[in-house]
């Protein structure tokens, strides 16, 4: 059996090359929207559910207002609009040697899952886009697909239950932003491992718990061959 059993991949900025496509997504739709942001305040905020980013801020703003559901949801109808059309305008591409990573890791035995702050239609959008829908990955979850995001751990539960793998111990999570090691760390995953081809750099990262740090997610499988000898061909 593997040791590594299961590696839980962020999508934007760790799989899916990450050209500042969210985070103008959310300037446009909050400023659009008269919802004040600082700068610094949204980059901390990457990784997380796209509609928890928004709640925060409209909360922030207008307090306990019983409008800001519905505020929410028209600035995240909003962003989901502005986002697909500078995925459209920039194009849509994995992060380099990725598509290659990812059935090295797969031909060893091990499940590959994606996990993202964004909603499903989104998600299947980019899927799509790269070809990744099917026989690539073994399950996607996004934050609507649970009741909360991250730093939350449960994508990462949700993403166990959906390729059968019970032991946490045996888990890697990968990810370019804090929350997502933080996720990893909450959920007790064994290797918990940042990449620095995103939204945050070595300082944020290296600051945050975690077992390693790579340049970028294609080093995982050489990572994996290395300091993990005992892991099996998958045969």
């Amino acid at each position: 059996m593997s040791v590594v059993e299961l590696v839980v991949f962020d999508m934007a900025g760790t799989t899916i090359e990450h050209e500042g496509q969210v985070p103008q997504a959310f300037r446009d739709a909050l400023r659009s929207n008269g919802i004040a942001f600082a700068e610094e305040e949204l980059q901390g905020l990457m990784g997380a559910s796209k509609r928890e980013v928004l709640r925060f801020f409209v909360g922030r703003q207008f307090g306990e207002d019983a409008s800001n559901p519905s505020r929410v949801e028209r600035i995240y109808a909003d962003f989901g609009v502005l986002l697909r059309d500078y995925y459209t305008g920039a194009g849509v591409r994995p992060v380099a040697g990725v598509e290659e990573a990812l059935p090295r890791l797969r031909g060893r035995g091990i499940k590959v899952a994606l996990t993202t702050g964004f909603d499903r239609e989104v998600t299947d959008t980019i899927l799509e886009t790269v070809g990744w829908r099917d026989g690539v990955v073994d399950a996607s979850l996004c934050g609507d697909d649970v009741p909360q995001g991250r730093p939350a751990p449960f994508m990462i539960f949700r993403a166990m239950e959906a390729t059968g793998v019970l032991d946490v111990g045996r888990v890697a999570v990968v990810g370019d932003t804090v929350l997502d090691l933080q996720a990893g760390a909450n959920a007790g995953a064994r290797w918990v491992v940042g990449v620095l081809s995103g939204s945050h750099g070595l300082e944020q990262l290296g600051a945050t718990r975690h077992t390693h740090i790579l340049a970028n997610a294609a080093e995982l499988p050489t990572l994996i061959e290395a300091e993990l000898p005992e892991t099996s061909t998958g045969k």
